[in-house]
């Protein structure tokens, strides 16, 4: 782990390298030469505070919809700490790293450890929530075996919206108090490791219809409904002391005097909801600025970055135009504010740098336990019915595995167990009862979360048929999108992990009940 000591003197340093220090332009873990060089001299040339990782150029946030093809690097993770290592050591004054790491660094990192999305940790009963602050304790001994200080998570808001583009998996499920106990159990988590942790998206980014990577999502609500909803964990979470909240680039009218501002943008929703209303006193760390919600609000250089200080952003994330932005910041600004931003990252930045140094090796066994305990205490019985379930291991049934994976795990433990047939269509059905693993394409409800229409009219008409049993490794909200008034029994798995595939084994050969809670209406 690199253990950097804050022991320089910043008091003296000039206005315009303070205006750096609020800048945590992006950094990609499998970048060129020549754009390494870049962020070198963004470092050394305009002293900016941090940076902000990513896998790579393809990869970012706002190519998700888009063609570029993501190269896979089984070494990011020694790249990652070189390049952390090389970067610090050029700096004058230590730099704070961050990174998006929900759950895990395998949100950015291949061959690093996963754990399980915030939905499936919010089905967890909730005497069972010390797992999900293991998650966290966890994934912050993770980041800072290599030198990241910051995770920019956890994800506070509270998903009423199925139809969400963006937060859905991400979020704790729907319920406001839930979501907030999870996610201050995550937060505890991080901060026992030494990482610091962030709240995201205010004012609250659960009910919305638009990605905003791509367009300005606008939410029509009154005050008092966000108020009751969106600003609840936010709220609850600021009595925690919590290191920094994250502004989304999302609009909300009754909030803004009926203006499409996005929030990262309106000091309305940060000085005067956020900081005086609401009484926050920590860092406060725009979205990352390249998103086309806000990016292609401005053409000139600088000018969006000035906007998003000016609105009350002490941290200015994935600027892509870092010196335009110091010199029009730095033109336009107080000084007051600039003062008050600076030392409000300094202050960040002493409570990363004085942790004590933690161990410096990943253990994937140990992440690879926690899953398989989350699993058997998340697996959710959505559909159940005792009689019909246990027929299963009484009478012959076939199985159908239906998503794009080669391979089945679920069904070979099972094989080691009881007989069945492996069918690859529905007219190949012989018994009357049918076994289905449902491995859902995609995580977002896109498309019908990537399940095509034939595998949905085969689900449907076998449930008018057979007895069927599915399991579903993936978002739950995929049972919308097939009807399934005819099926009795459908359980949850939430994820396609080899450790949830073997806890729904256990479950299928009866070895215990399915404890966990859905966290979202279906």
């Amino acid at each position: 782990m690199i253990n950097m000591a804050w022991d320089k003197e910043t008091h003296n340093i000039s206005k315009t390298e303070k205006i750096g220090q609020l800048f945590f332009p992006a950094a990609f873990i499998n970048d060129s030469d020549q754009e390494i060089k870049k962020v070198e001299e963004l470092i050394t040339n305009h002293y900016i505070g941090g940076l902000t990782f990513f896998h790579s150029r393809a990869s970012a946030a706002t190519n998700f919809e888009g063609k570029q093809k993501v190269i896979i690097n089984k070494d990011s993770l020694h790249r990652l700490s070189e390049l952390i290592q090389h970067y610090q050591s050029i700096a004058t004054t230590p730099l704070l790293m961050s990174i998006d790491a929900e759950w895990g660094l395998a949100m950015r990192v291949e061959n690093t450890p996963q754990y399980p999305y915030a939905i499936t940790l919010g089905a967890l009963p909730k005497h069972q929530e010390e797992l999900i602050y293991k998650v966290g304790q966890y994934i912050g001994q993770d980041l800072a075996s290599i030198g990241i200080h910051f995770n920019l998570a956890p994800v506070a808001d509270t998903n009423t919206n199925p139809n969400n583009p963006v937060i859905g998996y991400r979020s704790f499920g729907e319920d406001k108090e839930h979501v907030v106990s999870c996610a201050i159990s995550y937060y505890k988590g991080l901060k026992d490791s030494g990482v610091l942790g962030c709240f995201k998206h205010f004012p609250g980014h659960g009910d919305t219809l638009v990605d905003s990577h791509l367009g300005l999502p606008v939410l029509s609500k009154s005050r008092e409904d966000i108020d009751q909803q969106e600003l609840y964990p936010f709220r609850t979470a600021i009595a925690h002391d919590i290191d920094s909240i994250m502004i989304g680039h999302l609009a909300i009218p009754a909030l803004t005097e009926g203006k499409n501002i996005p929030a990262t943008l309106s000091s309305t929703i940060i000085k005067d909801i956020l900081r005086e209303e609401l009484g926050y006193k920590g860092v406060v760390i725009s979205d990352a600025l390249n998103m086309h919600s806000v990016s292609k609000l401005y053409p000139q250089k600088g000018h969006l970055e000035w906007q998003a200080f000016y609105a009350g952003n002490d941290i200015l994330c994935f600027s892509e135009h870092v010196e335009e932005g110091i010199r029009t910041i730095e033109k336009n600004a107080s000084d007051a504010q600039i003062e008050k931003s600076y030392k409000r990252v300094s202050e960040l930045k002493k409570k990363a740098f004085t942790k004590a140094a933690l161990p410096s090796k990943i253990d994937s066994q140990k992440a690879e336990s926690l899953n398989l305990d989350i699993a058997k205490a998340a697996l959710t019985a959505y559909k159940y019915d005792e009689n019909s379930f246990k027929n299963f291991l009484l009478a012959p049934f076939d199985a159908i595995m239906i998503g794009n994976r080669k391979q089945c795990h679920f069904f070979d433990e099972i094989s080691k167990h009881v007989t069945f047939k492996t069918i690859n269509s529905e007219v190949e059905v012989s018994a009357n009862q049918v076994l289905i693993a449902l491995f859902p394409p995609a995580i977002k409800p896109k498309d019908s979360f990537g399940i095509n229409s034939e595998d949905i009219d085969t689900i449907e008409r076998l449930s008018q048929k057979k007895n069927v049993l599915i399991y579903i490794f993936g978002n739950p909200y995929a049972t919308q999108v097939f009807q399934h008034q005819h099926i009795n029994n459908i359980i949850l798995m939430y994820q396609d992990f080899l450790s949830f595939q073997h806890i729904a084994t256990q479950h299928f050969l009866g070895g215990f009940k399915a404890v966990g809670s859905l966290p979202v209406t279906l």
